[in-house]
């Protein structure tokens, strides 16, 4: 066999090797460390500041259950009632997710349960006096009648908010 044809095949394998993707596992630490969360513990029911200078950012969060014949709305209502705007940072693409639980903590709907979600580092920017409306429902027919709390979550790295609302099906 012709020896340069070998060296160049060898070559240009190499070459595909080092110039191809790579997976989020194989990124150098540096990387990983800048998408880790500052707290993960999530803010429950109260405004989110951050003092940058004379203005601030802050963020309240609202959460309507609306129970109608055919279907239940969820609604969770992020504002920036500051005075700059906010850079909302996600850590993937699930940006929020609504879970129904019943009297005993038991969680009888989630709207992320049996979904996927992209792998990607996403932010979305909040002007001062902005809002953010993430709205989803689910039939009647999933949930059974009772009495129920919707807990609705913004799963932001940097403004995690949390709401939580008592609602009930005839």
């Amino acid at each position: 066999m012709n020896t340069r044809l070998i060296i160049s095949l060898l070559c240009a394998g190499a070459l595909a090797f080092a110039c191809g993707p790579r997976s989020h596992s194989e990124a150098p630490p540096v990387a990983l460390a800048s998408v880790i969360p500052v707290s993960s513990k999530p803010a429950v029911e109260r405004p989110r500041r951050l003092s940058t200078g004379r203005a601030e950012v802050k963020l309240t969060s609202h959460l309507k259950v609306d129970v109608r014949t055919s279907e239940v709305r969820f609604a969770l209502n992020v504002r920036n009632i500051g005075g700059k705007h906010a850079e909302l940072d996600f850590q993937n693409g699930q940006t929020h997710d609504f879970v129904v639980v019943d009297s005993t903590g038991r969680a009888v709907w989630q709207w992320s349960r049996g979904r996927i979600f992209t792998q990607m580092v996403q932010n979305k920017q909040l002007g001062a006096g902005d809002s953010l409306q993430l709205d989803e429902s689910v039939t009647r027919q999933a949930i059974p009648p009772g009495k129920y709390t919707a807990i609705a979550t913004l799963n932001s790295s940097n403004y995690p908010t949390e709401q939580r609302v008592d609602f009930v099906i005839p």
